[in-house]
Order: C-alpha cells, then structure tokens, then sequence
C-alpha cells in the first residue's frame, strides 16, 4: 500500500503536479510494480507525460543504480533501427566500420524505455519478442547469441488492438508488454490540474526570463479550465510560456487569453467526440496536401506548356523527332511550301506513344495518386526522416503521420 506521504516525496523528486484520482492512481501503480520484472505499457495521448512513468518505476526499484536509457522508436529510422536496439558488427552493412553496442547490451542490468513502440517494425518487433521471451537476442551481422537482462518499459498513442487487426502489430508482442498496463489521462480529463500547472509554468518562465508572473482573471481561468487541451501538458506549457513572454499586463485576460487559443470557440467542449477530432485532422491533412499539389500542378503546367513550345520551335528540324521517337518510320511531307518530317501511317508505334503520353499527363493530375508519390519521395530522399519530409512537403509532421498510417507509406 503506497501512503500518502510517499506519493507525495514521488511527485516532488519528478516535478508531478497534479491531484486527480486517475493521475495518483497511474502514480501508485508505478510504485507498486517497481519491484517486478513485469513488462509495462503506458497508454495515454501525447503531450500527457508519459516519459515520467519508466523513470519512477526505475527509480523505485532494486535496478535504480543501474543505467536507464530511453528512445523514440517513432524517430528512428527503419534501416537503422536494429543496430540502434541491439547493435552491430563491423561490416554487417556499408558503413559499420566499426562494433556498435546497441541499446540493450549498454543497459543490461537497467531499464530501457521505449517511447512510441507502436512504430518499431514488424522485424525488430520479433526481435524484442525473443528478448522479452528469453533475454537473447543477435546483433546485425554476427552469429552469436548475446543475453542480456533488461527491464522493458513501453508507451504508446497507438490503439494497438486496431494495428493489430490491421496487421501492423504483433499481438504476441502486445501481451508480452501488456503484462502492466499503466493508463494516464488526458489534461481535460483533469480539470482540478489546470490552473495549478498553468500558475507553475508561467512563474518558472517568468523567473527564468525576468519577467512579472501572470495572474489570471476569473474569466480567463474559467477558459482555461473548459478548454479542450488537445495538446495536453505539453500545450498548456506553451501557451503559458508564450503569455509570459510576450504580454507586459500582470492580469490575464479572457480576451487576451483568447489569442493564445486555437479555434477556442470549438475547442471549449471538453468531451467533443474522437471522431469529431479525426475528422477535422483530416481535413487539414487535405488543405495542406492541396495547397502543396496545386503548387506542384502549376509547375508541372507550365514545364509543359514550355516543352510543347519548343516542339512547335523545332517542328523543322527531323533529328528532334528521330531522336525521341527512334522506332518511327518517318516521311517528309509539304505544308504551304515548308518541309515538316512526320511519322509514316504505318508505323504501329506512333500513334501507341503519343497515347502513353497523354496518359502519364492525365494520370500526373490525379489528386490521390500525387497526394501519396509526393509524400513518398519525400520520405525516400530524407531516408524515413517525418520532420525533414513534413518540412519538404510544407506539412505539419502530424498530418504526414497520418498520411502514412492512412497508405501505409514506408
């Protein structure tokens, strides 16, 4: 049984604010499976803290003195993401030109924290089933069994079930982590939490940067409070932050509050439905992507436009035909006193090309299919990098997560 008084000594040590039963009760459970070798799975939205579980379970327990590492599987790319895991030998591919330690041969003995397991690989996740199975596992390149003996801690914003059915996941892999599963809630699911998380990041900002410490009014605590936070406490920070810096009044607001806050008027619903909330992410998604393909159109347009003037400039000159067209018979014929040189009737592949192209000018208009190369070779050009792709595209990264979970882009 976890007292009052230690809950308390916990969330002080990690900087924990908060009252709500559900927060205390995903606290207490940490405490209390700290001791075990259970696998854990923390589940809740981003931006809710889920990065503070794995550390106070590895703090509580017998394995505290020993290394804690913690990864985004999500920001790993998919080539390299066994070496980083398990790691490699020299030459096991181009570019290993020397042993690597991977992440669980360095914390043997600790606990690993693996943020985002729902975007590991379908590879890598047999490879984690064997070590949560048996503590073995193989470096790239090597034919040696290595052991190793680590605590794996998982999180994840994933409906794991649904990418399960969808075969993205392995359901022997789900219950193997599954074996605790820690759920933290939502920031609009804790009300009481708000105004105190907001009064300690203002005046952490404010302490930080010389500036007077911001103090609500009633109506602008009101909002606060009814606000949706899809964001969670990673949003509410940065609003808080942003006020501090940027507003001289010591009073906050409603209306000067208002401006910090997204789509306010929609947003004030505290429970609008999920599909509401997916709803109005795809149509963004879509906004985007059609800014970015109109962009693409126009260019295309106008290199075509430019290509059909210089074939009308180079009418004359036979080579530019033969050359594109090497498998024509050609004849010259006489147009108003001017020789032009053109495909014989007869020549089965002139009017088989001129179809080809017409098609690939068609099929380059197709919203969906652009949607979906653009996004593509973005992702191949910055090796599965989602920020560097996302900025290419001109799109948030959320809206290029989705846009890969939606085709099942690699």
């Amino acid at each position: 049984m976890i007292t009052a008084s230690e809950l308390t000594n916990i969330k002080q040590k990690f900087g924990i604010i908060g009252q709500s039963p559900e927060l205390n009760r995903a606290i207490e459970t940490a405490m209390q499976v700290a001791n075990t070798d259970l696998s854990v799975l923390v589940i809740g939205e981003s931006g809710v803290g889920k990065e503070n579980i794995p550390k106070i379970i590895h703090y509580c327990s017998a394995r505290r003195h020993a290394t804690y590492i913690a990864t985004n599987c999500g920001g790993i790319p998919e080539g390299t993401v066994n070496s980083e895991l398990f790691g490699h030998e020299k030459g096991a591919y181009s570019g290993a030109i020397a042993d690597r330690k991977g992440y669980f041969e360095v914390a043997d003995g600790g606990t690993i924290f693996l943020d985002e397991v729902g975007e590991l690989p379908m590879s890598t996740q047999a490879m984690l089933l064997r070590i949560l199975e048996t503590g073995e596992y193989m470096k790239m390149g090597s034919s040696t069994v290595s052991k190793t003996n680590v605590r794996v801690i998982a999180a994840t914003n994933v409906d794991l079930p649904k990418a399960i059915r969808e075969g993205r996941f392995r359901e022997d892999l789900y219950y193997r982590l599954n074996a605790v599963t820690i759920t933290l809630p939502a920031l609009r699911n804790r009300q009481q939490d708000i105004l105190p998380l907001f009064t300690k990041f203002s005046a952490d900002c404010a302490e930080r940067y010389k500036r007077p410490v911001i103090r609500p009014s009633e109506e602008a605590k009101a909002m606060l409070t009814k606000y949706y936070w899809r964001g969670n406490i990673r949003q509410l920070k940065n609003v808080a932050e942003q006020i501090s810096v940027l507003e001289n009044e010591t009073e906050l607001t409603a209306d000067t509050l208002r401006k910090y806050l997204p789509n306010e008027d929609m947003s004030m619903l505290p429970t609008a439905p999920q599909t509401h909330e997916r709803t109005m992410d795809d149509m963004a998604t879509e906004r985007e992507f059609l800014y970015k393909l109109l962009y693409e159109m126009r260019n295309e347009m106008n290199d075509l436009k430019s290509q059909i003037d210089k074939m009308r400039n180079d009418a004359n000159t036979p080579v530019n035909h033969i050359s594109k067209y090497p498998d024509h018979d050609w004849k010259t014929v006489e147009v108003d006193d001017t020789a032009h040189t053109v495909p014989t009737e007869d020549t089965p592949h002139a009017k088989v090309d001129y179809a080809v192209e017409a098609e690939e000018v068609g099929s380059s208009l197709s919203y969906e299919e652009k949607k979906i190369e653009l996004a593509h070779k973005a992702l191949e050009k910055h090796k599965g990098n989602r920020k560097l792709a996302a900025a290419e595209l001109q799109i948030s990264e959320r809206s290029l997560y989705r846009l890969i979970q939606k085709y099942g882009l690699k």
